[in-house]
């Protein structure tokens, strides 16, 4: 199963360098399902993997100009602030029982994974439906900030709790909210994805949870080998074309965990 789990790790990285976002989707499941790590502290795991790997993927981001960093502070800074907070105070004071109904029990961990299952169910209609719909071509970037702020503060709420890094929703916002063209919008992200995941991690020191840092430095590697080789590869590989399929993957995946979770 470690073995099946860093091929995944690989995996992982390969769709988040292929298709920019999305693939960072897969981290939590991957933690939980082949190496058994309970569900909350593979949210933190995964906010330094996905974190790490963003940061390395962005940087042939910003070797090719397709990194705009006034974009990325704007929208990054209220992001930042919320998923420190979320991690720092509100999942610790998640309870470990939410609430229960005769022999059912919403538990903590059982409330992250349905949470991160629906995250991804969202996730694949956004990667299914028509890209199209996004598409930009160069021109003068202007900035609604009123919505990039409140934009900024919902990837940042769910990235601090599920510990996914919301790639999916943040380059939409970029094109339609900052107006960035796709290629831009796709390297900035990995920057905001970067800075948000990393800095959130470091919510989660000093708290309860029981970091194995040996383990988490040998996934990211992984997912690094990955996302270099996604990076590499898409310069071959239109990501466009593989972003229905990988959206189909991952609602498959996310009705898996809902029926796992709440029927098995």
């Amino acid at each position: 199963m470690e073995l099946a789990g860093y091929v995944a790790a690989i995996i992982m990285g390969l769709s988040l360098g292929l298709i920019g976002g999305g693939g960072s989707i897969l981290t939590v499941p991957i933690l939980v399902y082949l190496f058994g790590v309970d569900p909350v502290t593979s949210t933190a795991y995964s906010l330094f993997v996905v974190g790490l790997t963003s940061l390395v993927g962005s940087i042939s981001h910003l070797k090719n100009g397709n990194v705009h960093l006034k974009t990325a502070a704007i929208f990054g800074i209220p992001s930042i602030i919320t998923v420190y907070s979320v991690r720092k105070f509100v999942v610790p004071a998640i309870p470990d029982t939410l609430f229960s109904i005769d022999s059912f029990s919403l538990t903590k961990p059982l409330f992250v994974m349905v949470l991160f299952a629906v995250l991804m169910l969202l996730a694949s209609v956004s990667m299914i439906k028509d890209a199209k719909k996004t598409e930009k071509e160069e021109g003068q970037i202007k900035y609604n900030y009123p919505l990039i702020f409140a934009e900024g503060i919902l990837v940042g709420g769910v990235t601090g709790l599920v510990g996914a890094g919301g790639g999916f929703l943040i380059i939409p916002a970029l094109v339609l909210l900052a107006g960035l063209p796709m290629k831009q919008a796709v390297g900035t992200s990995l920057l905001i994805i970067a800075m948000k995941s990393l800095i959130g991690f470091t919510g989660d020191l000093g708290s309860e949870l029981i970091i194995d840092y040996k383990f988490m430095m040998i996934f990211s590697a992984f997912a690094i080998v990955g996302i270099v080789s996604g990076a590499y590869l898409s310069k071959f590989i239109p990501g466009k074309k593989l972003k229905p399929a990988f959206g189909w993957f991952v609602l498959v995946m996310g009705l898996f965990i809902l029926g796992k979770e709440l029927f098995a």
